[in-house]
């Protein structure tokens, strides 16, 4: 007679394991939070209370002059305005070159594509600071020295090297049924690309153009060179010139540190379901 194992013993290994799994997870989301959290408290704690009960204690009522104060100190409004300006017009103008670019690369087969792949990869491993100086000169000579202008031409061009790179791969893959069923229905290639590859890659391209926005709004040595107008500056630039120029007591610098954080976090949740769709279409494909 073969012995079997009860049903109850056999589900519980992995019932374990997905109850250890769950528990990580939840511990290390928790770590990632606390700083966060830390922020948010000393943002809305006044500057007594942080002196009196340290950073960790609760706040005994809402204390919003910090964040009032910081708001009008740097015209955080307009900072906003510049960091969100720059930002989507750089993901916009980057995931268009970087379509084009790959289009001809992946799909055209044009020759020496080898050599532009290699030299877009370089462009990518190339740091920031061996482009400032020049940079800082060709600005200077074209006139577009702090301006917004010189910002986005800068890095549309760092953005679209990553995504030709990218997006050359996987043009390089696409499907040639499409392409050849598009031919045949005596579409050319401009349409091809508008009709059909664009519209099949859109998964691909919105996480492009998330990331895009982010890394852009995150940038703070380039604008910083670049940007030396206070009218002018993203939201990094005047929270770093701030903090380094002026003396802030906690509470105000927690509360530039929470101001400084959410758009890009809220910007991240609008998109969350879009980087999923991207990310899991690229796994199905």
């Amino acid at each position: 007679m073969v012995a079997t194992t009860p049903p109850a013993q056999r589900g519980r290994p992995g019932r374990l394991t997905a109850s250890t799994v769950l528990i990580g997870l939840t511990v290390l989301t928790l770590l990632v939070l606390a700083p966060f959290l830390v922020v948010a408290l000393n943002a809305v704690k006044a500057p007594a209370e942080y002196a009196a009960n340290g950073p960790l204690s609760l706040p005994g009522e809402l204390y919003l002059r910090g964040i009032v104060d910081f708001w009008f100190r740097v015209d955080f409004g307009e900072k906003l305005w510049n960091s969100f300006l720059i930002s989507a017009t750089v993901a916009v103008l980057a995931v268009l070159i970087s379509v084009l670019n790959a289009y001809a690369i992946g799909i055209g087969r044009m020759r020496g594509r080898i050599a532009f792949l290699m030299f877009f990869l370089l462009a990518n491993l190339l740091p920031q600071e061996a482009l400032v100086y020049p940079l800082y000169y060709l600005s200077k000579q074209v006139g577009l020295y702090n301006s917004r202008i010189a910002v986005i031409i800068i890095f549309t061009a760092i953005q679209a090297a990553f995504g030709t790179y990218l997006l050359s791969s996987v043009f390089r893959d696409f499907p040639r049924q499409l392409l050849e069923a598009a031919a045949m229905d005596g579409a050319g290639k401009w349409r091809v690309l508008w009709r059909v590859v664009v519209p099949t890659s859109w998964p691909t391209l919105s996480v492009l153009f998330t990331f895009f926005f982010i890394w852009t709004w995150n940038e703070f040595f380039l604008p910083l060179i670049f940007l030396i107008s206070n009218d002018k500056q993203t939201v990094p630039v005047a929270l770093g010139v701030l903090q380094g120029d002026r003396m802030m007591d906690a509470t105000t610098t927690s509360a530039s540190a929470l101001l400084g954080i959410v758009p890009a976090v809220l910007f991240f949740l609008i998109f969350q379901r879009t980087l999923t769709r991207g990310v899991l279409a690229g796994a199905v494909k």
